[in-house]
């Protein structure tokens, strides 16, 4: 699955949140990267987890991350749906899942993250874009990550 241009890229969820909060330092950094890769000729590809985790946190209350409003949620989702491909959720990624999570450490079982790779090695994507390239070290031999390039000091996740 990929583009002549270029690579897939799946998005994390934290990407999207950055690229669409204004008040996030990473703001810039998470819209210019999007924007860089889809440029370059990369097919961005989202599944629905990812646009749900981006409803639950952009909706969360400001002390908590969050802060959007309804209609700019809705907005954002509906640019994101037009924008990236949006891969759905199937038996196949149900049984990739379950062949990953052994790869986890039992007190840590980060079942969204093992989804997301999951989701990825179904169709056939090898890189992540992310801000949290730690979480998915237990999966380095199996996709890339694409981190986000911070300024120097600046922090942050999802």
């Amino acid at each position: 699955m990929t583009t002549p241009g270029g690579e897939s890229l799946f998005l994390d969820t934290n990407v999207l949140i950055y690229a669409t909060d204004p008040r996030a330092p990473l703001q810039p950094v998470a819209a210019t990267a999007i924007e860089a890769q889809a440029a370059a000729g990369a097919l961005l590809i989202v599944s629905p987890q990812v646009l749900r985790e981006y409803i639950a946190v952009a909706l969360r209350p400001p002390t908590a991350g969050g802060g959007a409003n309804l209609d700019d949620v809705h907005a954002n989702i509906t640019t994101f749906r037009t924008s990236f491909q949006v891969v759905p959720e199937t038996d196949a990624v149900v049984e990739q899942l379950l062949q990953l999570l052994p790869r986890l450490p039992a007190a840590r079982r980060r079942v969204h993250d093992a989804n997301i790779v999951a989701t990825m090695l179904v169709y056939g994507v090898r890189r992540l874009l992310t801000n949290n390239g730690d979480d998915f070290s237990p999966f380095a031999d199996l996709i890339s990550v694409v981190p986000l390039q911070q300024p120097s000091g600046a922090t942050g996740s999802e």
